[in-house]
């Protein structure tokens, strides 16, 4: 399971509106795939459509749909969202990754 914070809800039902999603039914994808300095990077976007093999999750609110290969590698994490002096954006707290890099946009098993 992936868990939302207060703060991501807020701001993923804010930007889904305007990118013409409706948080109500539309789904926050969330994945990963190969690269960035520790190996593998978080993905996320907005999507209308399960697909097959998916796996769905609603949390604070917030319909998460993750493919069955990443969610090994989720499972547990909760997003979050910072607004602070060292950049604006989506955070991944995993508590699966052995090392992340310094943005918090990429990490290792």
């Amino acid at each position: 399971m992936i868990k939302v914070s207060d703060i991501a809800k807020k701001k993923v039902v804010e930007l889904m509106a305007d990118d013409g999603y409706d948080a109500a039914n539309d789904f926050v994808r969330v994945g990963v795939k190969s690269g960035g300095c520790s190996g593998l990077s978080y993905d996320l976007k907005f999507d209308k459509e399960q697909q097959e093999g998916d796996k769905v999750f609603e949390d604070n609110g917030v319909k998460i749909i993750v493919d069955k290969k990443s969610f090994l590698y989720l499972v547990g994490t909760t997003l979050e969202y910072s607004g602070g002096l060292n950049g604006t954006g989506f955070v991944f707290n995993n508590p699966n990754a052995n090392r992340t890099c310094g943005c918090g946009e990429s990490f290792s098993l």
